[in-house]
């Protein structure tokens, strides 16, 4: 049993038809009937890229970028501790993580080129140079599309929604100049692991009784077939035939059933969204998602249906990293690190953690920390990154980078060319083509 939403719907194992199949694996990619897919000619380093995108804008003066010895005005209240790396120090509330960084590169100099959420969210998950009415490709979308249309869909964002903030979704979530055959298949996840996809919300006459019903379903998936074959097959939506694909291949069921897990594994990720959409993001790298991004979300639909405001802490930036962001950042994203090494999977998955900025290094008024874009952090792993590195160096007081920044676009670059996309493949696809690769990390 999967849950979905509020209710519950049983799994249809070996439904096998063939227009079902026709219908339900080519959707997503009408739109891009007539384009191609072009084979990379590079053998990729990294087989999946693992995103953990911290929306909102983590402080990196209060994890990973500390300044011990700046005005008081600027350090914070956190002391700092040794890591596995010489010379290199987190704060207090990152122990595991500073136990770890032998495990990963941090890059300490990474910069945007926007204050607003939306706006900097988009750049840095495009390799923008600058705010856009229309967005280029999201990198997952380049990386799907890379890797074909076959099984499990190729990019795929845990989040019920797109991301944003108070103003309404971020432009650069998806496909962009691509269309929308190009965007993340969304999939929300609860603290129990219980799975929500906005996509079966959006189907005509759906109910929770009539997709538990096996009989009801196959009728129309028959029903989907004929109207492919009549030429009608544009009528039903790209994203809720990947939705009815998804839940009724073996492949999805078994990806996505997060009680297959043993018990001590969904315990060590922690009941919490963030955790459990980790450990569901490495069980669909395990199936073979090339892309997926995992979203860092706490009861933000409370507030803003449409907006992810976990890291954006003007209010209470201390109060909330010291008991609720950095302990669990911590304990996540090692227990992540530690998983995909035991299973094998570090080696050939890249792994990225990042927000879209940083925060002001000087205090605010309110004893808070404000949106910083000209200097923040990320965090490196697998597929093809050496790991205990530090990239990249912020001035005395964390405001600006002292060695060469690391842009979105080089961001993107090095994403690309770790999955196997090379210049050359960029140069035709008209993406990033003057990107440069952060070398560094390789």
């Amino acid at each position: 049993m999967i849950d979905v939403g509020s209710f519950r719907a049983r799994t249809c194992q070996g439904v096998s038809r063939r227009t079902f199949l026709r219908a339900g694996f080519a959707a997503p990619f009408a739109l891009a009937a007539g384009q191609g897919t072009l084979t990379a000619a590079e053998a990729p380093k990294a087989k999946s890229v693992l995103l953990v995108w911290l929306g909102g804008g983590p402080s990196h003066l209060d994890l990973f970028d500390p300044k011990p010895k700046a005005p008081a005005e600027y350090r914070g209240p956190f002391t700092t501790i040794a890591t596995r790396s010489p010379g290199i120090r987190f704060t207090e509330l990152l122990p595991k993580l500073a136990a770890r960084s032998h495990k990963f590169s941090l890059i300490r100099s990474n910069v945007n080129f926007h204050d607003g959420h939306r706006e900097a969210g988009s750049i840095a998950l495009t390799g923008a140079s600058e705010a856009a009415t229309i967005y280029p490709p999201n990198i997952g979308s380049i990386v799907a599309r890379q890797r074909g249309h076959e099984g499990l869909p190729r990019f795929i964002s845990l989040a019920r929604g797109p991301v944003g903030d108070g103003v309404g979704p971020i432009q650069g979530y998806g496909g962009g100049t691509w269309g929308r055959g190009y965007d993340p298949f969304m999939i929300g996840c609860t603290e129990k692991g219980q799975l929500e996809i906005p996509s079966l919300k959006l189907a005509s006459g759906l109910t929770p009784t009539r997709l538990a019903d096996r009989r009801y379903l196959l009728g129309e998936l028959d029903r989907i077939g004929r109207d492919a074959d009549s030429g009608r097959y544009e009528v039903w939506d790209h994203l809720r035939q990947r939705a009815h694909a998804l839940l009724t291949s073996p492949e999805g069921v078994a990806a996505l059933d997060l009680s297959r897990e043993p018990a001590a594994s969904r315990a060590a990720y922690g009941q919490t969204s963030f955790g459990q959409s980790c450990l569901l993001g490495r069980r669909l790298v395990e199936a073979g998602v090339p892309y997926v991004q995992v979203n860092w979300s706490r009861f933000v639909e409370v507030y803003y249906p449409f907006a992810d405001y976990g890291w954006d802490t003007h209010a209470d930036n201390f109060g909330l990293i010291s008991e609720w962001h950095g302990p669990l950042l911590d304990r996540v994203f090692s227990t992540l690190l530690d998983d995909l090494e035991t299973r094998g999977l570090l080696a050939t998955t890249l792994v990225i953690c990042m927000g879209e900025f940083g925060r002001t290094p000087r205090i605010n008024e309110i004893g808070s920390r404000d949106h910083w874009h000209p200097c923040y952090f990320s965090l490196w792993a697998g597929g093809g990154v050496q790991p205990g590195r530090t990239i990249g160096e912020s001035d005395a007081r964390g405001e600006h980078p002292v060695s060469d920044p690391i842009t979105p676009a080089m961001v993107g670059t090095t994403v690309l060319e770790l999955t196997g996309i090379n210049s050359a493949t960029r140069a035709e696809l008209r993406v990033l083509a003057g990107g440069r690769v952060i070398h560094e990390l390789l």
